[in-house]
């Protein structure tokens, strides 16, 4: 499969973290920084890097049972919780804490992937309409395009709060979609997990997966997607 040779494909749609750009070094950063601030343990980048995807929330929710299965308990005030501390509200509290400090931090040294600039700039000539479709919440999507000169491209944004259901609900494409008029088949998903392969096939639409991004600890070929690649230059 070469872009050019899509002859009915009208719009691309791209995943951000771990598609477009490698962003988990701050998001690790910013995730310890939370922990420190509520006196629990710090976590690894590794560990980090296999939780993310799916959301801040879902991040929130891996650390903290996590931190249970190890049998970390400490609460905010370095006590032990009490019977109303469920986990549902340790996971509130640090994904407070996590957003208050990355959205204050959102690229100090997120790096955008090799090929990528290279790869939307054959779609702007081709006059593709580009969306980003993504699980992390729209202000620090936004943020973090900006902040990478990466944001001009898109005709549209679409943050894991910007509708009712997060991918792999196929909710945001489908909005997409409707935003350009346009079919399944003449769009093209392109990501690095299962959540942007069966957010794509739920949609009808074909999905790349990119094997250098986070999916949580399982290789993307094993999802099924439509074409499987190491670089976005392959597609060129």
């Amino acid at each position: 499969m070469k872009l050019a040779e899509l002859r009915d494909l009208r719009a691309v749609f791209f995943d951000l973290d771990g598609t477009l750009v490698d962003s988990a070094i701050d998001i690790y950063h910013a995730m310890n920084a939370a922990l420190a601030t509520l006196g629990r343990p710090a976590v690894s980048e590794a560990q980090v890097r296999c939780w993310v995807g799916r959301g801040a929330p879902q991040l929130a929710y891996c650390v903290i049972k996590h931190q249970h299965e190890q049998g970390i308990t400490t609460t905010v005030h370095g006590s032990r919780p009490q019977a109303h501390d469920s986990l549902q509200e340790q996971q509130h509290q640090l994904l407070e804490a996590f957003l208050n400090h990355y959205e204050r931090h959102v690229c100090v040294e997120s790096r955008i992937y090799a090929g990528v600039e290279a790869f939307i700039q054959a779609c702007q000539n081709q006059n593709l309409k580009l969306a980003c479709i993504t699980n992390k919440p729209y202000q620090p999507a936004h943020d973090l395009l900006q902040a990478l000169d990466l944001l001009s491209p898109f005709h549209l944004l679409l943050g894991g709060d910007s509708v009712t259901h997060k991918k792999p609900h196929p909710m945001s494409l489908q909005h997409a979609l409707h935003c350009f008029e346009l079919e399944p088949h003449q769009a093209l998903m392109i990501g690095d997990s299962r959540n942007d392969v069966e957010a794509a096939h739920a949609a009808g639409m074909q999905c790349v997966a990119l094997t250098y991004g986070y999916n949580h600890g399982e290789p993307v070929a094993d999802c099924n997607p439509d074409l499987v690649l190491d670089s976005l230059q392959q597609l060129l």
